[in-house]
């Protein structure tokens, strides 16, 4: 079987779990996240995109219902042994079929959780699957269940999120052995992503984000591709990834002769990283990294060129996004604890004078300091 860890790390998993659902007085849980599918059982696949589901009983059963195109997928990359198919044909209703199949596994007027917020669920399935489970029994939303337990990370996977960022690393040298006036964007990108593949590494859940020019004060990946200028700027956002773990990074490049702006914003990101540094540890929250990162940037006066978000968790993730719910922004309560891997970012874009920096990487907390996955130095890059 493909399999990234031993059968004791999923039966861990699935007690921890299990513990949750007996003290939410959950029967069953409808699991829609390919993430938390992938986490309690290995199972690997963007069937997702499709109607999927695995039903979790509180007696520690678990039945997946998905296509047969996924039938072998989850016979090789899982622990599942209790696969159902539903069958495609016009008018297919696989809500009709989960019906049956918590019926026949007598969970008629049960308790149960389903993962509403996941890019397994659409808007579409919602609302088929709360027309058929109305009457059926009673509905909660568990949509952050497992999502909290994937926050901590086990020895085993903290194995994997340190090879990927050890593959981020190695993306970034092939890129900087690149970067200079001339060079093309697609000779970039073919390098990083190359140098993950060629250390064994996956996909990441989502593209990496390049952009030059104006365009480097973009967050987002676009299409389209341009050739590098004598005085340039080049904001890089990417990640190593090992068996879907991810491990992220961002710099900002400067070719050319820097700016005053572009060594004022660098000093800026610098300062508030290191200071979000010192607090980036259990004691503290989500909502209180995010208080820091603001603090420095508007007493900067950045307030209007910083982001409301500095950075989130990271995991195992599949499409469209590395990203995990949890976040650094306004308020969140989240507490840190050890054994989380954290991405925090600095983004400064400022649109007046067209000047981007960013500055970003992954860190494993620890029960003091938190310790940087990445062998770069937080340095001013220039090429």
């Amino acid at each position: 079987m493909a399999l990234h860890f031993e059968r004791s790390e999923f039966d861990a998993r699935l007690a921890r779990l299990l513990a949750r659902m007996q003290e939410e007085k959950l029967d069953a849980m409808l699991l829609f996240a390919q993430e938390s599918m992938y986490w309690l059982t290995g199972y690997d696949t963007f069937g997702f995109c499709f109607f999927q589901t695995l039903v979790v009983k509180a007696d520690g059963s678990l039945t997946l219902m998905t296509r047969s195109a996924d039938l072998r997928q989850a016979q090789l990359t899982s622990v599942i042994t209790d696969i159902r198919i539903w069958v495609d044909r016009v008018n297919a209703d696989p809500t009709l079929d989960l019906k049956q199949l918590l019926s026949d596994l007598d969970l008629l007027g049960a308790r149960i959780g389903i993962e509403y917020d996941t890019h397994g669920m659409t808007g579409r399935i919602a609302r088929l699957l709360d027309q058929q489970l109305a009457s059926f029994g009673q509905i909660v939303d568990a949509s952050y269940l497992i999502s909290r337990l994937r926050l901590t990370k086990s020895p085993a996977e903290i194995a994997h999120v340190e090879r990927a960022a050890a593959l981020a690393d190695d993306a970034l040298d092939a890129a900087l052995s690149l970067v200079k006036a001339g060079v093309d964007e697609s000779d970039i990108l073919e390098a990083m992503q190359g140098a993950v593949f060629a250390g064994g590494g996956d996909y990441p859940a989502n593209a990496f984000i390049i952009g030059s020019g104006t365009e480097a004060l973009l967050c987002r990946y676009k299409s389209g591709r341009r050739k590098l200028d004598a005085d340039d700027q080049l904001t890089l956002e990417w990640a190593g990834v090992d068996a879907h773990y991810h491990a992220a990074m961002m710099r900002t490049v400067v070719i050319g002769t820097p700016s005053h702006r572009q060594r004022e914003l660098y000093s800026a990101c610098l300062e508030t990283l290191q200071a979000i540094e010192t607090i980036l540890m259990p004691g503290h929250t989500f909502g209180h990294v995010f208080d820091m990162h603001a603090k420095i940037m508007d007493e900067r006066g950045l307030a209007r060129h910083r982001l409301n978000a500095c950075g989130y968790s990271l995991g195992a993730r599949f499409s469209p996004s590395w990203m995990e719910h949890e976040m650094f922004h306004m308020g969140n309560p989240l507490e840190i604890q050890e054994n989380m891997s954290l991405f925090v970012h600095m983004i400064v874009m400022d649109s007046d004078s067209g000047t981007a920096m960013t500055l970003g990487q992954t860190y494993l907390t620890t029960s003091q300091a938190p310790k940087a996955l990445s062998r770069h130095p937080l340095e001013f890059l220039n090429r």
